[in-house]
């Protein structure tokens, strides 16, 4: 099978396309033919191990999986003697943050990372709709959320700002948004009634002011955003921040009256049914920008690490 491949960490030019064999499945696994994957910031950086501090996860001198991804949407090709929850033909998908090796077009996985696919949802819609949509719901958990409190999302068309509008939309809130000129519309139709043209305008000197501020593409601080925090406001991103700073400010949060929450993420044993539902009822539909093609991959990875693109960018098997 083919498979985007990397020995070392590296940069996204140094991923190669490599024949390898197809994995032989434990009586725990499924086997999964994938038809469809994605590059995200997560895969970006998996690649080159950057933050540094990924590396004692993903191994500190070299990489422990050498095929890359963590997101998958494909058919089950094969079933473990152990294994009650799928059958062979079933539509599934799911990721790993750690990665599952899934820009490959094959690959292994244990139940527990394997979920049924909607119904009326595709391949690209359904992969597009994990990791993103999974960090939004964690945002969510971190609040408790009223009618008509005001709400803004710094980064609203990445894969968790487009998520976390949609879900919002649901709650009766206020919500304002940051994004470029050219998708102000397309963030408006997802329930923002204020959006800031970030190449222009710097919310944090609008004169209004929110009891949240999502930065879900962890290009602001604590520090500008305070200003514009109700007295009891709260600040969640989705990035450590300077010198990993929303880390330690969330863990002397209680003796702050403006608080800082850091979004360690939900099982998906909770998420992932949420979304599901959310498919289902039509109130979420991942925002998709480009496909490529399994040969593009390093072009796919340069573009997402570029920090251009809207939702996901997804890799048609």
């Amino acid at each position: 099978m083919r498979a985007a491949y990397r020995e070392q960490y590296c940069s996204p030019k140094e991923i190669r396309i490599k024949s390898i064999d197809i994995p032989v499945i434990n009586s725990d696994e499924v086997l999964i033919r994938v038809r469809s994957t994605t590059v995200n910031r997560t895969d970006c950086a998996n690649l080159m191990a950057k933050p540094f501090i990924m590396r004692f996860v993903l191994g500190l001198f070299k990489p422990k999986l050498t095929v890359l991804g963590t997101d998958f949407a494909g058919e089950v090709v094969a079933v473990g003697s152990n294994v009650v929850s799928f059958a062979v033909g079933d539509r599934v998908f799911g990721f790993h943050d750690t990665g599952i090796q899934s820009q490959a077009e094959y690959l292994k996985s244990k139940e527990i990372h394997v979920h049924t696919i909607p119904e009326g949802i595709n391949f690209q819609q359904a992969v597009a709709s994990l990791e993103g949509a999974h960090y939004a719901y964690t945002f969510l958990q971190k609040v408790k959320l009223y009618p008509n409190q005001t709400v803004l999302i710094h980064g609203a068309t990445g894969g968790i700002g487009s998520a976390l509008i949609q879900f919002l939309k649901k709650c009766d809130l206020k919500i304002s948004a940051t994004c470029s000129a050219r998708n102000i519309e397309l963030i408006k139709s997802f329930g923002a009634e204020r959006v800031f043209d970030y190449t222009l305008e710097d919310f944090t000197t609008s004169g209004s002011k929110y009891d949240f501020i999502f930065d879900t593409v962890g290009k602001s601080t604590f520090g500008k955003c305070r200003p514009v925090l109700k007295d009891t406001g709260v600040y969640i991103s989705s990035e450590l921040g300077p010198y990993s700073q929303n880390v330690f400010f969330s863990m002397f949060s209680s003796l702050m009256k403006k608080k800082v929450k850091f979004p360690v993420p939900y099982s998906k044993k909770f998420t992932i049914p949420f979304i599901v539902k959310s498919l289902e009822d039509g109130s979420f539909r991942p925002l998709i920008d480009k496909e490529y093609s399994l040969e593009q991959i390093s072009r796919a990875y340069e573009f997402v690490a570029s920090g251009q693109k809207i939702g996901n960018v997804t890799i048609k098997m």
